[in-house]
């Protein structure tokens, strides 16, 4: 019978090195994909990362177990030729000339890049990039009644011109404590599925950009020109202060495009049922308000679109 012997310990080292390095790449490929073709999820993003940090290492460690082959190679004349390859094509992934924007565009995920909040002690920064063509920024410098424990109630949106709600921007941590985004927002939610049960999904979107409800027709009109203005708002209330919300707003427009604007005080929020329907308008701020006018010393929108 052949004499069967068990393999070392650096034998076996190196297998289960070379295993694990194998099943890190596969974990790495399917988060990458999943990333790519899914919307964003911190779940995903998490564990792709993480798991590049561990691929790392056992590389590291594949090298130093296959020094001598892998030496052998840095003096082929493949070498150079992979490094050509390799630079050429992270140059091009890099630059993203406009096949490379096509093929991005592809990918669902577009959460982190497209809309990121921050909340400092002095400052509210929101960032929403729809495009690369169109970065807006909303930058909120707190006042003197600002706290962050607990934070203030905070939410961004978009209506039209008619005063109709077209996308959420950042939605609240939580509605009820802000009653005028969270009407503007059911609207618009039964009216999608009002249009989904009658199975028109142009009910919602109508060809007259004043009348649309495609967030896309106001802010990457296809001609600016043909654009049609439309609002930013934002509602604003600190918990526990026995205060109503207040709203602030600015109008867009991009066939008049500014770069900086400044955001203005609309109103507090306050309820009148119509016809037995609820209903919210905004009233004009009385001598019964003073720290939620503290809340804000100001609110400066930036836009910066491709020439």
């Amino acid at each position: 019978m052949p004499n069967k012997t068990k393999p070392g310990l650096g034998t076996l080292r190196r297998r289960s090195i070379s295993l694990l390095t194998a099943l890190a790449f596969l974990v790495l490929a399917v988060t990458g994909v999943l990333a790519f073709i899914q919307p964003f999820s911190i779940g995903i993003i998490g564990l792709h990362a993480l798991m590049g940090f561990v691929f790392i290492a056992l590389v590291g460690l594949h090298v130093i177990n296959n020094s001598r082959p892998l030496t052998s190679y840095l003096r082929s004349k493949s070498l150079w030729a992979t490094l050509a390859i390799t630079s050429s094509l992270t140059l091009l992934f890099w630059w993203q000339p406009a096949p490379v924007k096509t093929v991005l565009g592809w990918s669902g995920n577009l959460g982190p890049a497209m809309e990121r909040f921050e909340m400092r002690d002095d400052e509210m920064v929101f960032d929403y990039a729809p495009s690369p063509d169109y970065k807006m920024r909303l930058t909120v410098k707190t006042g003197p009644a600002h706290a962050t424990g607990p934070p203030p109630h905070v939410a961004i949106w978009l209506e039209n011109q008619g005063g109709y709600h077209i996308k959420t921007l950042l939605p609240p941590t939580a509605a009820p404590e802000l009653p005028y985004w969270s009407f503007k927002h059911a609207g618009w939610e039964k009216a999608k599925r009002e249009a989904a049960e009658l199975g028109e999904v142009d009910a919602i979107s109508s060809p007259t950009p004043n009348g649309s409800f495609d967030p896309a027709d106001y802010i990457l009109p296809g001609d600016p020109k043909d654009s049609t203005p439309y609002q930013l708002l934002l509602e604003i209330n600190q918990p526990g202060d026995k205060q109503p919300s207040l709203v602030f707003s600015v109008e867009i427009d991009n066939s008049l495009p500014r770069t900086f604007q400044l955001l203005e005080l609309r109103g507090y929020p306050r309820r009148e049922d119509r016809d037995g329907k609820e209903a919210w308008a905004l009233y004009y701020v009385d001598e019964s308000f003073s720290t939620a006018l503290e809340l804000i010393d100001s609110a400066l929108l930036t836009i910066e679109r491709a020439k």
